[in-house]
């Protein structure tokens, strides 16, 4: 590839990074330009198997396309990747040792999706999803972003399952049309809810006291997370305390409404993200 055709795929992969209007992007914006583009084709590549998990074929193309991606991973550290995103981290992976095993850890995330739909999975279960598709890409992240202590491990452990957790919370709705549920059996169970059906539990008396317990297990996981960040160096971990910040305040604001209407999606005001990414981007 030419330095001209690798500055485009440059270019098109941080424009649709910023078209997807993910809240990580006021984070990414904060990194130098190499990090800064390594963390542009993670993030293209999570959602480049995302959408082969989520996209309605056949499971057998779903499964194809996962095996493709595992290959090309294996061609990124052999250097002769054939996917543009996969062009795209072959630098990154070189210069800030992005290890396979995270790439293919996401890769399993999204076959338990593809599989089959996950519904009310045991809580051993959901860490290990929680692990496989949010950890997975903080590990990738934190040697991006520079960080190079063994606590910077502790952050993504952390930090991915406080996000997701976060994330489950906020589209129960959007995955229950799905058909998916991701509260956890045990949590259900003590509530007496019955799991077989996600529409019927969102519709379940109980639903914000199992919500609640979720929003407990997120907490702690942002506070671990938080205590990690102190053992590591302040500016590789600014873009990880400004996901942190913004994903907390938005789990702050799910308990605040208690899962009373689900079909009012929750987010930030503009002002608020800015003053969060100022907050611990900055000072």
């Amino acid at each position: 590839m030419t330095d001209m055709a690798f500055d485009r795929l440059q270019s098109d992969i941080a424009a649709k990074v910023q078209a997807s209007g993910t809240s990580f992007y006021s984070a990414m914006r904060l990194l130098p330009a190499e990090r800064r583009n390594a963390m542009y084709a993670i993030y293209a590549f999570c959602r480049e198997v995302d959408d082969i998990a989520d996209e309605g074929g056949s499971l057998e193309a779903k499964r194809a396309g996962l095996q493709e991606w595992r290959a090309e991973i294996d061609r990124i550290y052999g250097g002769q990747p054939k996917k543009p995103i996969a062009q795209a981290l072959v630098a990154p992976t070189r210069a800030f040792g992005l290890r396979k095993q995270d790439f293919l850890a996401m890769i399993d995330g999204m076959e338990m999706d593809a599989e089959a739909d996950i519904v009310a999975p045991d809580l051993a279960t959901l860490d290990l999803y929680c692990d496989r598709v949010a950890s997975s890409v903080g590990h990738l992240s934190v040697r991006a972003f520079g960080a190079t202590e063994p606590a910077a491990d502790d952050v993504a452990h952390h930090l991915g399952r406080a996000l997701q957790l976060t994330n489950i919370l906020r589209d129960l709705a959007e995955d229950a049309e799905r058909g998916r549920l991701y509260l956890p059996r045990e949590l259900l169970d003590q509530q007496g809810i019955a799991c077989a059906n996600p529409r019927a539990v969102l519709a379940h008396p109980k639903l914000r006291k199992v919500c609640r317990d979720v929003a407990s297990l997120a907490l702690d996981h942002f506070a671990k997370a938080r205590a990690a960040m102190n053992l590591c160096a302040k500016k590789p971990m600014r873009p990880a305390a400004i996901m942190g910040a913004v994903y907390r305040a938005i789990l702050e604001k799910l308990v605040e409404a208690d899962w009373r209407r689900l079909d009012q999606p929750v987010k930030l005001p503009k002002w608020q993200k800015i003053w969060l990414a100022i907050r611990y981007g900055f000072l």
